[in-house]
């Protein structure tokens, strides 16, 4: 992948445009949800970029996150880091495709009443799943395309809607201080933070990309920058155009481009945020399928899972690991995640500090390790970097504890999860070790 296809990959596997944000606007209202969507990539976006971009160009490896964890702090943590991973990708896969299938119901209820929409869901994670094996560069220019598609319906509410609220004098103020009806600021900040995660996802694919010490950090500003204005334009768009707040729930992108839209284009404008909405959910699973997909594929290479997942296409692409975790997600789809932001938080809240902690670790052990791009401020500043992130996750955690998963609460079922990662590498180092001592008295005379 060149720097461009780089881009519309990362972006797909952090935002997918602005579909998402809807339960932002009903639960803190437009003042708040537009200072959380200036403040958030400031605190959280900003930084974890600017760490992926000097990790990814330094340690420009197959396998990402996990290869830089388990070169700071050794071979365990590094295996717990690609489990929080896996395990994350487990909840936050299995919303995609189910997005694509809520969009679709609004163009065609009948086609995805029943089982039906399970079969949508799954032809998604087939039609990814085969994209994926054409290669990374393929992914990455699908990528770009579907941006430019994605987005061209949100360029025209945009225009629309700014220009029916300044022609017709909307009270923006008082939209803006408008309270909503049920207020969950909570809420509000564990939706952002999950809009706004993602960043070191395009790093377990730095093989794969050209150049990859000089186009990783550029992707990685250039699509926060992407990212930001693609939630905050529209947002302040139907915000202008005077739309209520409390109107916004998931979906409703679709309501508010009929409205702003009106009896001249507001179902044809409303039509192509629909198929907007159906690539987010294709778009983000597929750009994502080619991140997670490598981290089996460098566990396998490494001794601690079957080396059959090491297996690859004459485009270097790891068709075993693509199938396995294909296999997994689309097991995953009627488990009805969706909701469980939380537990998506938790377990990426966990992969992410050990990211920043790798950050840090790597200053201090391997000082002379070529860094072609460099968090600028010294030490100080590679440890400053990972303040903001941790101080939201904790917020995240603390906004989770009335969130339920059956008769556990999310954070409990987060930590069960988490806790099994150590046993896991038990495990795997037992059958490592009596492998390793017979073979060792298989190959003795």
């Amino acid at each position: 992948m060149r720097l461009l296809p780089l881009i519309g990959a990362t972006y797909f596997m952090v935002a997918g445009g602005p579909y998402g944000l809807e339960d932002i606007i009903g639960d803190a209202g437009y003042g708040r949800a537009l200072l959380l969507l200036l403040l958030v990539p400031l605190v959280w976006s900003l930084p974890t970029a600017l760490m992926v971009g000097e990790l990814a160009s330094a340690l420009p490896e197959e396998g990402g996150y996990y290869v830089w964890v388990r070169r700071a702090l050794g071979p365990f943590w590094g295996f717990q880091e690609a489990w929080l991973s896996l395990a994350a990708s487990v909840f936050d896969m299995a919303i995609y495709p189910v997005l694509f299938v809520l969009y679709l119901s609004r163009i065609a209820p009948a086609l995805t009443a029943g089982p039906r929409g399970t079969l949508w869901a799954l032809a998604v994670v087939l039609l990814c799943t085969g994209w994926n094996l054409r290669g990374a560069k393929s992914v990455g220019q699908g990528s770009v395309g579907m941006f430019v598609v994605l987005l061209a319906p949100f360029a025209v509410l945009i225009a629309a809607g700014f220009w029916q609220g300044l022609a017709g004098h909307a009270p923006v103020m008082a939209l803006l201080h408008a309270p909503v009806a049920a207020p969950s600021f909570a809420g509000a900040v564990s939706v952002a933070l999950w809009n706004y995660m993602g960043w070191d996802n395009a790093s377990t694919v730095a093989q794969e990309v050209e150049s990859p010490q000089r186009n990783y950090p550029r992707a990685m500003l250039i699509s926060a920058a992407l990212v930001a204005l693609t939630y905050i334009l529209p947002l302040a768009a139907v915000a202008v155009a005077g739309i209520p707040a409390g109107q916004f729930s998931t979906g409703a992108w679709t309501d508010a481009a009929r409205t702003i839209g009106g009896p001249a284009f507001g179902t044809a404008l409303a039509f192509a945020v629909v198929l907007g909405g159906m690539l987010n959910g294709a778009g983000m699973f597929n750009a994502l399928m080619l991140s997670y997909a490598r981290v089996p594929y460098a566990l396998a290479k490494d001794g601690l899972l079957p080396r059959w997942l090491t297996r690859t296409t004459s485009r270097q692409v790891p068709w075993a690991s693509v199938l396995v975790c294909a296999l997994a997600w689309a097991l995953a789809l009627r488990l009805s995640f969706e909701r469980l932001i939380s537990i998506d938080l938790v377990l990426y809240g966990g992969s992410l500090l050990l990211e920043f902690v790798a950050l840090v670790a790597l200053r201090l052990r391997e000082p002379s390790l070529p860094r072609p791009f460099r968090i600028p401020g010294g030490l100080g500043a590679a440890i400053a970097a990972g303040a903001g992130p941790t101080l939201l996750i904790a917020f995240a955690l603390y906004a989770a504890r009335d969130e339920r998963v059956g008769p556990l609460s999310a954070l409990a079922f987060a930590a069960i999860v988490s806790a099994a990662g150590p046993l896991a590498w038990l495990l795997i180092s037992i059958v490592t070790r009596r492998s390793s001592t017979k073979s060792a008295g298989d190959a003795e005379p």
